[in-house]
């Protein structure tokens, strides 16, 4: 049998894992890519460190809207999986537990060892190439770009969404989705920051101080996370802000009203903090009210939170139970990744468009993302090793 053309659109994360395993089953591989060099969005993880994987690994961890067919995908190459191909291709892995990076903690290591794959399996990496159009030929595929056209026997869609400040993320995926006529949902910011309604924010900008926050949805429980909370000049940042950003962001976009409910002393009651504050106050009966809150919380949000208030109950109330009301995310810019993209319900297991034979996705390009923690770029790897596979000609 003849070896497969394979042609990829876009060389991040996936893009290349999809280019290397496809190349190992004897594929011809021609990778497009926009940028000067591959990988650039894969430069920025972890703050340029790679968190690459995560040792714990549950559906829940996996925003999307077809769970069943994302969960088959992931189990064709698991978090294991990830661990061995990256351990021969020379990266030591040290984990903080269980989330894990390259032992020389730069992202450049991840990106410089894929490219070496790649060249060394012999894959065509055409770096300032912009695919503007697949269409079908009488064999296959074409795929055109602003200057040049690529026969394919396979096409593998990799081009991510508009997350990051990256030249290049500006989510070409949903203009080859229209071109294809499949289904997808417009992209929006899901790791991200939140911008908060208010005045108070110059006055607390740059405070981190360990809170729990629930988002409310039109006044309902949605979800609850709990960490290191990042004050800013526009509203809150922050892990944890990151992990309820999709649906935070999504609720403003449907007009409906999304506000935190931000527990600034998660680790006692409001009965336990307010018993504090009375033997604070019997202690030391000089203390003003905004005294007695002196080594409980950072200096700068005491003022904002208490303001005049001075009975004991009151200011634990504030501070167990402060509501900020959402109204949108900063920019696509400042999210690590994005919700939407092509849905799953018009693929199959191996990512393949029903209605397009020979046509594949992987990575941001489909509507599954990830929490914080390395479960974006373990997405990147089972999408692409699952494409780059079927596509070389390999069945499941």
């Amino acid at each position: 049998m003849m070896a497969k053309n394979v042609v990829i659109i876009g060389g991040g994360a996936s893009g290349l894992m999809a280019a290397i395993w496809a190349s190992r089953l004897g594929a011809a591989v021609t990778v497009l890519e926009k940028n000067d060099k591959p990988g650039r969005k894969l430069l920025a993880t972890g703050n340029g460190r790679c968190n690459f994987t995560n040792r714990y690994q549950d559906a829940s961890c996996y925003r999307t809207g077809n769970q069943e067919r994302a969960s088959r995908v992931l189990e064709q190459f698991t978090e294991q999986d990830t661990e061995q191909f990256f351990e021969q291709l020379g990266i030591r892995i040290r984990s903080r537990e269980g989330w894990l990076y390259p032992a020389s903690e730069q992202a450049q290591s991840v990106l410089d060892l894929l490219v070496l794959e790649a060249r060394f399996r012999k894959v065509k990496i055409k770096t300032r190439e912009t695919a503007v159009a697949v269409e079908k030929a009488e064999n296959g595929y074409l795929v055109r770009t602003e200057g040049w056209q690529y026969p394919a026997d396979s096409v593998i869609i990799c081009c991510g969404s508009c997350a990051s400040q990256i030249a290049g993320s500006d989510g070409d995926t949903l203009r080859f989705a229209d071109q294809l006529q499949l289904a997808s949902i417009p992209f929006s910011p899901a790791l991200c920051p939140l911008r908060c309604k208010g005045n108070q924010f110059s006055s607390w900008a740059g405070v981190r101080v360990r809170a729990k926050i629930t988002l409310l949805v039109e006044n309902q429980e949605i979800l609850t996370e709990q960490g290191e909370l990042q004050l800013t000049d526009y509203g809150v940042s922050g892990i944890p802000v990151f992990q309820i950003s999709r649906f935070a962001v999504r609720a403003c976009m449907q007009k409906k009203r999304a506000e935190l409910l931000v527990d600034f002393f998660p680790e006692l009651t409001e009965s336990e903090l307010t018993a504090e504050f009375v033997r604070r106050q019997e202690i030391c009966p000089y203390k003003a009210p905004k005294e007695l809150l002196i080594g409980l919380l950072p200096e700068k949000l005491i003022p904002v939170l208490i303001g005049k208030k001075k009975i004991p109950e009151e200011m634990a109330g504030a501070i167990k139970s402060y509501r900020l009301q959402i109204t949108g995310q900063t920019d696509f810019g400042k999210a690590q990744v994005c919700a939407g993209g092509i849905t799953l319900d018009q693929l199959t297991d191996s990512l393949e468009s029903v209605q397009h034979p020979g046509i594949f996705f992987a990575g941001e390009a489909l509507d599954v993302d990830g929490v914080c923690g390395g479960y974006n770029l373990q997405w990147a790897w089972s999408s692409g090793s699952a494409a780059g596979r079927a596509a070389a000609g390999e069945h499941a």
